[in-house]
């Protein structure tokens, strides 16, 4: 069993979902290498980390007063027996085209809620998930694969170890350095770990393979994607495209502090 196979099944296993012969092949893996029984441990550290964390959203106001208009309307009368047709369909034909506009502008402002919807789910998943990394980082014991001070040491590294070729940006403040990196996960797939040191704060840079993913903004097939940051559990984080990568930036360090050193990273990638 393989690095890779062994950290695709940590879930699984965690869950009691594997058969005998699956999950043994995975337990004489974990015996003998430590960096995956690290990542496994890491794992359920995390698990019990955001067990009670994880955000339940309620319905928000303006749900709730549609809901209590809805349930307090009367039903529709039918209309009597013997009702005259014709002076329904003249109003029809004045009103007919009044109702195309309404119509069309209702639909119109459904198109733009579902694509601001899109647009924050998008947002919030790639949050949640960066939010996610950085916390294993921060708790595991020995996160990263490769310890170095200097972008020469860490960027070949990846060399071979992952299937795309990461931006390792150079530090952009005299009080930042760059403390090593390693191969982690985003979602459902690899993603180079790169970790920096911001005074007494750490920043995780995480580079994966943007195609498939839902962007914010719908930029999922642009070739150049602008910043968008957000904030969970505590936590900021700035995202940004450039080619077929996609870059998030994670720490608990002030948000505006966080964009200014993710644009100039950003540059560098």
């Amino acid at each position: 069993m393989t690095h890779d196979e062994a950290r695709r099944e940590l879930l699984d296993h965690r869950r009691g979902r594997l058969a005998g012969e699956q999950r043994r092949a995975l337990e004489d893996h974990l015996a003998g290498c430590p960096a995956c029984a690290r990542a496994g441990e890491a794992e359920v550290v995390l698990d019990e980390l955001l067990r009670d964390r994880l955000p339940r959203p309620a319905a928000s106001p303006e749900l709730r007063r549609r809901l209590a208009a809805l349930a307090e309307r009367p039903p529709p009368q039918p209309a009597p027996p013997g009702a005259a047709a014709r002076p329904a369909r003249r109003w029809l034909r004045v009103a007919a085209p009044a109702l195309a506009a309404a119509f069309a502008a209702a639909t119109t402002a459904v198109l733009v809620d579902r694509a601001v919807s899109r647009t924050g789910e998008a947002l919030a998943t790639l949050t949640s998930e960066a939010v996610n990394d950085h916390l294993r980082v921060l708790r595991s014991t020995h996160p990263l694969d490769v310890e170095a001070g200097g972008t020469h040491q860490v960027k070949p590294w990846f060399e071979g170890r992952i299937g795309f070729a990461p931006s390792v940006p150079s530090p952009v403040r005299p009080d930042m350095r760059l403390e090593g990196g390693g191969v982690g996960w985003f979602l459902d797939r690899e993603a180079a770990v790169v970790v920096y040191g911001l005074r007494l704060h750490r920043l995780t840079l995480l580079a994966f393979r943007a195609d498939g993913l839902p962007w914010p903004g719908g930029a999922s097939g642009a070739r150049w994607g602008p910043l968008a940051a957000a904030s969970s559990r505590g936590f900021h984080v700035v995202l940004w495209r450039r080619g077929e990568l996609g870059y998030a930036l994670v720490s608990d360090v002030d948000p505006a502090e966080l964009s200014a050193v993710a644009a100039e990273l950003a540059g560098q990638t």
